[in-house]
């Protein structure tokens, strides 16, 4: 579906499903560079089990119109106005990555929209190697390299997918190959920006779920272990063998830790 927000076009992805407001509603947050089509199984098992569900693109992302925003505070404050603009008062928010960091900032300037929240492979701060953020401000090829490898781990890079026919790293390569000149720029500077996440997390009120995955080097385990410490009553759960792409490199364990809160 496609609404306005401050006059530019925003889209979600529903499974096809009307909205109802009498429904609980999940919003999922991609990460960096990415857009609403890395959540096919949540989406689907969520929708199929009564929930409105919304994947947003973020603004510059996938079908929404940019320019992508320079701030998680704006992204934030973006997708909140966004579960406005569809007539909803209230929803989960789950975001992997950089999008934990947009749900983190929602939820803690705007608690009571928050129904629950799931932060997948998340840290605040986030930051980002310099290397990592001269190759993307040059739009070289070089940062999407790094992120695909840091992203996955050793075992994820080389194959192990449960589906035949499947290409953790290359459909990962492919989805950030689409992304507009400066919006991985945009994203990474601002996860390296953010500075905010220690007063937002002290602000979030609603159930919390901090997934960590094993294997994460580009946000390790002891970095969600210390963002779940500073959310009042925030659970963790481990994902094992798996680095960074949790959604890619175990969906189905990140889908029981789902529905553990959702």
């Amino acid at each position: 579906m496609e609404v306005k927000i401050n006059g530019k076009a925003a889209f979600a992805a529903t499974e096809g499903k009307v909205l109802d407001p009498g429904r609980a509603s999940i919003l999922f947050v991609h990460g960096a560079g990415l857009d609403h089509s890395v959540w096919p199984l949540p989406m689907r098992y969520f929708a199929r089990h009564g929930r409105n569900v919304l994947a947003v693109d973020l603004p510059g992302h996938g079908r929404s119109e940019g320019p992508p925003l320079e701030t998680i505070e704006a992204m934030g404050d973006w997708l909140v106005a966004v579960l406005e603009a569809v007539g909803l008062t209230q929803g989960a928010f789950v975001g992997h990555s950089m999008g934990s960091l947009v749900t983190l900032a929602a939820a803690g300037r705007h608690p009571a929209r928050a129904r629950a929240l799931v932060l997948i492979g998340s840290s605040a701060p986030m930051p980002v190697h310099e290397r990592l953020l001269a190759a993307a401000q040059a739009n070289a090829h070089g940062a999407i390299d790094m992120l695909n490898i840091w992203g996955h781990s050793q075992a994820g890079q080389i194959g192990g997918v449960g589906a035949p026919g499947l290409w953790k790293t290359g459909s990962a390569l492919r989805l950030w190959e689409q992304a507009a000149p400066g919006v991985i720029y945009a994203d990474l500077k601002a996860c390296n920006d953010y500075t905010e996440g220690s007063a937002h997390a002290a602000c979030v009120t609603c159930p919390t779920l901090v997934i960590i995955g094993d294997r994460d080097i580009m946000t390790p385990p002891s970095a969600g272990r210390k963002l779940a410490s500073a959310i009042a009553d925030a659970r963790t759960r481990v994902i094992r063998d798996s680095g960074h792409a949790m959604l890619d490199e175990q969906p189905n364990a990140v889908l029981d830790a789902l529905a553990e809160v959702l």
